[in-house]
């Protein structure tokens, strides 16, 4: 069995696997990056659950095996516009002040965001989140909830971390079996409630709201369903009330480390997690590694 050189993701590269790609670079080096992305993903049938190919995560393999020298890219065909978006343009939305109690106010209306994106809900992450908007790549859900026709709440649905001890502690699988089944995970990377609303229990019914319609979202949009959700608490902010109101189970807390690029570094800032499981049978789910 050929020794890994390079890990990226759930992927092991060898030296042969860095070999294929700098004689796929050579060969079609005129065509651009995004071009042997996508020959890559084809060639290694590196697909999504829905058939298309992962072309966002092999071009990120590509710059991560460029930063360690193990391959040289063409040049980029196009500039990189690399700048954030100000969000200068304001979208109306009212900002009446809502508080008191739930009871006094109309159900809570969920909106699923098409994939194009919507400003407003860029707008309201990017002013009001104190991590603003997110990087939304590859597989991803967004909320965006309304009381009465005012907006009240967003929310952003994402790939599941690759290494969390204690959640995969907790489902009992291998590293096949995560390899093959991660994609079954769904990360809530932001949950925002506007300043200006203080309705009381508010939030853990938001939360039930999104994952009662989560699964059946990602079903829609990908192709597959979700069977298990998690999320990263900053306890330095906040104590994860809302989560243990809506049923979430705490598993403890992240050693205090975040990944950058293909390595983990130590921050110092651990994070409680959180998981609600979204389907009865979810272990047998996820610790099936039959191909």
């Amino acid at each position: 069995m050929s020794e890994t050189v390079f890990s990226y993701r759930n992927r092991q590269l060898d030296i042969q696997d860095i070999c294929f790609i700098q004689g796929l670079i050579t060969r079609d080096y005129a065509r651009g990056r995004s071009h042997i992305a996508r020959v890559l993903c084809e060639t290694w049938q590196w697909l999504q659950p829905n058939g298309k190919v992962k072309e966002c995560a092999a071009r990120d393999l590509l710059l991560r095996l460029e930063e360690q020298a193990f391959i040289s890219l063409p040049p980029r065909l196009r500039p990189k516009v690399n700048r954030p978006k100000s969000y200068v343009q304001i979208p109306f939305f009212r900002q009446e002040p809502m508080e008191g109690a739930i009871q006094q106010y109309g159900r809570p209306e969920l909106e699923v965001l098409d994939s194009q994106g919507s400003y407003l809900w860029d707008y309201l992450m990017h002013h009001y989140h104190y991590l603003g908007r997110p990087p939304l790549v590859g597989e991803h859900v967004r909320h965006l909830v309304r009381i009465q026709g005012q907006e009240v709440a967003c929310l952003a649905w994402a790939s599941a971390a690759w290494k969390v001890k204690s959640r995969d502690q907790f489902i009992g699988w291998d590293e096949a079996a995560k390899r093959k089944n991660l994609y079954l995970v769904a990360n809530n990377t932001r949950f925002l409630i506007l300043d200006w609303v203080r309705i009381k229990h508010l939030a853990s019914k938001i939360l039930a709201l999104s994952l009662r319609r989560l699964s059946a979202d990602w079903q829609q949009r990908y192709g597959h369903p979700i069977v298990l959700a998690e999320t990263f608490v900053d306890l330095g902010r906040f104590a994860g009330t809302c989560y243990r109101a809506a049923n979430w189970i705490y598993m403890g807390q992240t050693q205090g480390s975040a990944k950058r690029g293909n390595a983990y570094h130590y921050h110092g800032q651990p994070k409680a997690v959180y998981l609600y499981p979204l389907a009865r049978r979810f272990r047998q789910v996820l610790q099936d590694d039959r191909s």
